[in-house]
């Protein structure tokens, strides 16, 4: 059992663990207002963002840091964490029995405005675009703008991408299920997952898309959760 926060972390919480942090602009268009989705934010940072909310509220850190650097994980800890990758993919996803493709459903591209993605009005920043689709919407939303999905939560499939707990690897085809692993104890790059305001391509926009990194980018955030006590 785990807990997942209903909305992407915003520039106004992030601030007050990294007061200076500044998420910046593109092209004149703020991705830097209090209730918009931190950005530019590394896989470090966030998970360091966990660690100093867990302290705050009083429980272990999740995240085992040596000079400033997360080095790995308890499994044990209670305390505040990225989602797995199997957490978000669930939340996303998972509707009864139906494994959705897309938040909308399983054509593409969607009838209505479901989500923040790269639209019409976002084209001279992006270049590229959903066809007849405007969200309003040029850079990413106040998190909560768009309706939440069948588990009540915001912005699983657009906005920002997000980053999750995971190291990044590509399974073997003929490795065995696993439920819920939180993978290796650290390495190069980190999976991220979920569309964005930049994506607009049908392949991006399925929620089993997978991308990866360490650094921040301007159309990656990230939401936190933790474990049941």
């Amino acid at each position: 059992m785990f807990y997942l926060q209903t909305t992407e972390v915003t520039n106004a919480q992030f601030r007050q663990f990294l007061a200076q942090h500044n998420s910046g602009q593109v092209q004149g268009n703020s991705l830097n207002r209090e209730h918009q989705p931190v950005v530019q934010v590394s896989w470090q940072q966030a998970a360091q963002f966990c660690n100093w909310l867990s302290r705050k509220e009083g429980l272990a850190p999740f995240y085992h840091q040596e000079q400033g650097i997360v080095t790995g994980f308890d499994a044990a800890s209670t305390g505040y964490r990225l989602p797995t990758e199997a957490e978000w993919s669930w939340a996303a996803r998972v509707r009864g029995e139906e494994l959705l493709t897309f938040p909308w459903g399983e054509n593409f591209p969607p009838k209505t405005v479901v989500e923040n993605y790269a639209d019409s009005s976002s084209a001279y920043v992006t270049g590229r675009v959903i066809n007849d689709y405007d969200d309003g919407q040029v850079v990413s939303a106040t998190v909560g703008s768009f309706a939440p999905n069948h588990h009540q939560l915001h912005d699983m499939g657009g906005n920002v991408a997000e980053w999750v707990h995971d190291v990044y690897q590509i399974p073997a085809a003929n490795s065995a299920t696993q439920t819920d692993p939180l993978g290796p104890q650290q390495g190069d790059n980190y999976v991220i997952r979920g569309a964005s305001w930049a994506l607009g391509r049908m392949s991006e926009l399925r929620l089993s898309f997978r991308d990866y990194g360490q650094a921040g980018r301007d159309d990656v955030g990230f939401r936190i959760a933790r474990y049941a006590e």
